[in-house]
């Protein structure tokens, strides 16, 4: 499966997105070339970019490069679901859901939510703009008052029903809301942010397990906007420093905090505003993989009986620079954080960790990290899942909230081949 923020000035759907668009099909494709997935999902946040209006026209293109290249031929079968109904703003999430099978997975079907039934997948096909059309999805636009300050913009989720073989599971696109002020999210702990985002994302979970249909295993990806606990990060980041606030003239409302060292010439270890945040050392984010940083990441924590994630073995996921020549730097944006993210319910970890695959490979981790895919970092995970046969399964997880985020997962359900089909490895 893969997820992918793709927004902002150097969007994968920006005006001018060939070279961003080649690294990323150019590592996407590599992840295919080396694992070979049966069923690929990708997950599109921010389709269009933040200039969605003048830019749609690229997502088309992108498309068709991703339906037609060498690299997916033994793709035969797509579905691809794309929000582009800009017009309708209490309809409009910009995500767009991605599906391929290759051909040597014979027994797939997808749910239709008004039939309710399964119906085999079969060729190629693509549905833009209402997709509150089609049967085959559920789309939904957060309620107007989980907005913040109730004001609307492209937040929401898109969910698809699967059955290879004889497992059955959903997959869930989904897309919540940013910290828009540093500031504000430093000024308490947890974050109004956060309490937005565990709102919605309980919203998500409460709707995919209603009594409505039938209740099966589902990984839930896309940009959960997740950050970490900013009070907190900030006091540990800054514990021997001392605090300078600057005021804004005409309001007297907080427009800049300045930590400075206590000694050694006073010199700034942190500067933080609205949206900047620049910190005298980013290889705290990156040694080690940031996981030094993981306390603080905090989110996920509410719903620890819902949601269940691999062990997190890469560095925080945004925000990258959109320089091509920057491809490891971060922006001084935003406090790195684990925004882009593959979580499942139990019964889906219990799909993807069988008490016979505990010694085989499991790896959740960054693709492209040392180029620029967009300002979220592309993620993924692979599992080896062994069955009567060998089957390789790859989740792959770009990550962009800005420009291109990304996040992925392959099938990870092949462990349900009918064995009379497959002859793998």
């Amino acid at each position: 499966m893969v997820t992918v923020n793709v927004a902002h000035r150097l969007s994968l759907f920006s005006l001018q997105p060939e070279n961003l668009q080649k690294t990323w099909l150019r590592e996407f494709y590599q992840v295919l070339h080396s694992h070979k997935p049966h069923f690929v999902a990708v997950h599109c946040q921010e389709v269009g970019g933040k200039n969605y209006e003048a830019s749609m026209s690229h997502v088309d293109n992108f498309v068709k490069e991703l339906l037609s290249s060498d690299a997916m031929k033994e793709y035969s079968r797509a579905r691809v679901y794309l929000d582009e109904n800009y017009k309708s703003q209490e309809h409009f999430t910009a995500l767009g859901s991605c599906y391929f099978i290759h051909e040597s997975l014979k027994n797939i079907h997808q749910f239709d939510f008004k039939a309710k039934k399964f119906k085999k997948v079969v060729g190629k096909e693509t549905c833009s703009e209402t997709l509150e059309s089609t049967s085959m999805l559920e789309k939904e636009k957060f309620p107007q008052d989980y907005f913040p300050e109730s004001k609307w913009s492209r937040k929401g989720f898109i969910r698809t029903r699967w059955a290879l073989a004889d497992c059955a599971f959903d997959l869930v696109n989904i897309h919540l809301f940013h910290d828009a002020s540093n500031l504000v999210a430093w000024e308490k702990s947890p974050s109004v942010y956060s309490g937005t985002r565990q709102k919605a994302l309980g919203y998500v979970l409460d709707r995919i397990t209603d009594q409505r249909y039938e209740k099966l295993p589902y990984f839930v990806f896309g940009d959960f906007n997740f950050r970490l606990d900013s009070k907190q990060v900030i006091e540990s980041l800054c514990s021997t420093a001392t605090m300078q606030t600057v005021r804004a003239a005409d309001t007297n409302e907080v427009d800049k905090l300045i930590f400075r060292e206590s000694d050694n010439d006073r010199k700034v270890v942190l500067q933080l505003e609205k949206k900047l945040f620049n910190y005298v050392n980013q290889d705290v984010f990156r040694e080690n993989n940031g996981t030094s940083l993981l306390e603080f990441d905090k989110e996920l924590s509410v719903f620890k009986d819902r949601l269940h994630e691999l062990e997190i073995s890469f560095p925080p996921s945004y925000p990258y620079s959109e320089d091509s020549s920057q491809g490891k730097q971060y922006m001084n944006t935003r406090c790195p954080a684990w925004c882009d993210r593959i979580l499942m319910s139990a019964s889906a970890r219990d799909l993807v960790l069988k008490p016979e695959n505990e010694e085989k490979s499991i790896v959740y981790d960054n693709i492209g990290p040392n180029v620029c895919m967009g300002d979220h970092k592309v993620t993924s995970g692979i599992h080896t899942i062994i069955d009567e046969y060998a089957v390789t399964v790859v989740i792959i997880l770009p990550l962009m909230q800005v420009s291109v985020p990304c996040a992925s997962v392959n099938a990870v359900l092949e462990a349900f081949p009918p064995l009379q089909e497959y002859h793998f490895g």
